[in-house]
């Protein structure tokens, strides 16, 4: 599938109080089920001046912002690089999809090592955070019958199987379909549905919840069988690489005197 995104995207990362080191697009339009009504999730990671980190006044270790500009509505969430690293190397799922997500809007060469010392923060353990999420979704679908929450589900179930099987970390549904073999028959119609609303139910030809059910409680089986015997390490090895980028950032990173 292709991503359409609005060309204005570009301006954002500029307008920022610190210069994002990245930012990415995530959410809905990189996990492949964008709907014509989707606001857009950008994430990233911006560099605290030093003085903002070893003085009295501290400099916001998060920075979070919602807006709607030309009709589209935007979420913008930045770390700096000291937590987002910190986030990395504690098997979260989440930041590894938008360091590494291929919608972006920013970068620079911290992302760029960033993005090489990705491989090496990944643990069998990371299947926990797909498992736990997988069931906040599915319970979410249980009670709301909204199709996002359903297609979350078995987005971070499939993603979590291709990751423990091969160490690789693809987050687009409609890809996964393709690569992951125990992928229900019905995504791609499921997929296509939640084109036309971001806040929509299944269509009424989906499948049953009885068989929805039975093909979650499958994946997730599946997911907690390939941690066992997944060929990823049990700690990530990138902490000493990570250190080593956030301190020379962090000596680079001295606020403009007026």
């Amino acid at each position: 599938m292709t991503v359409t995104l609005p060309a204005w995207l570009a301006e954002i990362p500029g307008e920022q109080p610190h210069p994002p080191a990245f930012v990415t697009v995530s959410g809905a339009h990189l996990y492949g089920f964008p709907s014509v009504d989707s606001d857009v999730d950008l994430r990233g990671v911006h560099v605290l001046p030093v003085e903002e980190v070893v003085g009295l006044r501290a400099g916001e270790e998060t920075v979070t912002r919602s807006w709607t500009r030309h009709g589209v509505e935007v979420d913008l969430v930045t770390h700096d690089l000291v937590k987002f690293c910190r986030l990395l190397l504690r098997r979260n799922g989440y930041v590894l999809e938008q360091l590494l997500s291929p919608l972006v809007v920013a970068t620079s060469p911290i992302h760029a090592e960033m993005v090489a010392a990705a491989p090496g923060c990944l643990t069998r353990h990371h299947a926990h955070h797909y498992l736990g999420f997988a069931r906040t979704q599915w319970r979410l679908f249980e009670r709301s019958g909204q199709l996002k929450a359903l297609l979350y589900t078995f987005r971070v179930l499939l993603t979590g199987l291709h990751l423990m099987r091969t160490g690789v970390l693809v987050a687009g549904l409609p890809q996964l379909t393709g690569l992951v073999p125990e992928a229900p028959p019905y995504l791609a119609d499921l997929v296509a549905a939640k084109r036309l609303a971001e806040h929509g139910s299944p269509p009424g030809d989906s499948p049953a919840p009885a068989r929805l059910a039975r093909d979650v409680t499958r994946l997730t089986a599946d997911l907690q069988e390939a941690m066992e015997v997944s060929p990823l390490p049990d700690t990530a090895a990138s902490a000493d690489v990570l250190h080593d980028l956030v301190v020379r950032a962090r000596l680079a990173a001295r606020a403009p005197r007026g």
